[in-house]
């Protein structure tokens, strides 16, 4: 039984999640740090600024406390999927970014469930697929993703900066 659940994120609670994804991706070994790309951590510590339609939710899981324990960004159509480097028109398709669960929380299941979580919201809208973007500092989170069914897609990759960023997808249909 797990101890914690998921939810919807309250608008309130978008510092806490911020600062959650700003000392989670800072401590990724072999990602960039936040001297190295200053703007990527500002959108991270500032989440609540990506929720630019109703279709954009943020997905967090909770404690029974109420603490945040892990979130997820879920994008029901690519509109502002972003990031700036590449732009995906792909339709009937909904986008996963911004995976993090707290170092204390890691090991329990808590980032499968989430990721379970905005796949059944995007078969509920009928899309046909779920695209996310990782880089190779996030392994725990790339191996998931791919014993969950995603399929690398080379030609959703970027560069960021001088970082690696490589797109998965996962047909629904």
């Amino acid at each position: 039984m797990n101890n914690y659940s998921i939810r919807k994120a309250d608008s309130s609670e978008y510092a806490t999640i911020g600062k959650l994804l700003v000392s989670v991706y800072s401590q990724l070994e072999g990602f960039p740090k936040k001297d190295d790309q200053p703007e990527y951590y500002h959108t991270l510590a500032n989440i609540g600024n990506l929720i630019k339609s109703s279709d954009i939710e943020i997905i967090v899981a909770t404690d029974q406390q109420n603490n945040i324990l892990g979130v997820l960004v879920y994008y029901g159509t690519m509109k502002h999927y972003g990031p700036e480097e590449i732009n995906i028109t792909e339709q009937n398709t909904a986008g996963l970014r911004l995976l993090a669960v707290s170092p204390e929380a890691q090991g329990q299941g808590i980032g499968k469930h989430l990721t379970e979580s905005c796949i059944a919201k995007a078969k509920l809208q009928g899309c046909g697929q779920i695209i996310l973007h990782s880089t190779k500092a996030m392994q725990t989170a790339w191996n998931m993703y791919e014993r969950m069914g995603f399929k690398r897609s080379h030609d959703l990759d970027f560069m960021q900066g001088s970082l690696g960023v490589y797109g998965f997808r996962l047909l629904l249909l």
